[in-house]
């Protein structure tokens, strides 16, 4: 009866792994494997429960520090990235409340808006770029 109850148990571990690739549940199904196997020699269901706790609780403590170097999400810089940081002039003056500005960094016009809608910045003002929100720069005047 116990081997049904592992067995829907690792299926079950593995199919919310394959959905979220987040390394969640991989540890019970290891734990719920070994169950499995375990129930073929031993019958009594605590004996199975305690080697499922005990065997998922050693895999995640042993192999999850492993497995989460090599599956750590790098932050992957785009060309845009460049531009963060970066010294500017001001070809157009920026006016958040306007909606208007635009700025000339690195060789590349874009539209730009003032870090804060109170502070209006002039044409021909050397800024700098503090942030890049969808296609606009968001810039402050270089103190």
């Amino acid at each position: 009866m116990m081997v049904w109850v592992w067995l829907g148990l690792l299926a079950f571990f593995v199919i919310v792994e394959a959905c979220t690739a987040n390394l969640l549940t991989i540890w019970f199904a290891a734990g719920a494997l070994v169950a499995l196997i375990s129930s073929f020699f031993i019958e009594n269901p605590m004996i199975q429960v305690v080697i499922f706790v005990i065997v998922s609780f050693i895999v995640l403590v042993l192999l999850r520090p492993i497995a989460k170097k090599y599956t750590r999400t790098r932050k992957q810089p785009t060309n845009a990235d460049m531009y963060i940081n970066a010294e500017g002039v001001v070809t157009e003056a920026i006016s958040n409340l306007n909606a208007k500005g635009t700025v000339k960094v690195r060789g590349s016009v874009w539209t730009a808006r003032s870090i804060s809608d109170e502070v209006e910045i002039p044409e021909n003002t050397t800024i700098v770029v503090e942030r890049i929100e969808g296609v606009k720069l968001i810039v402050r005047p270089k103190n």
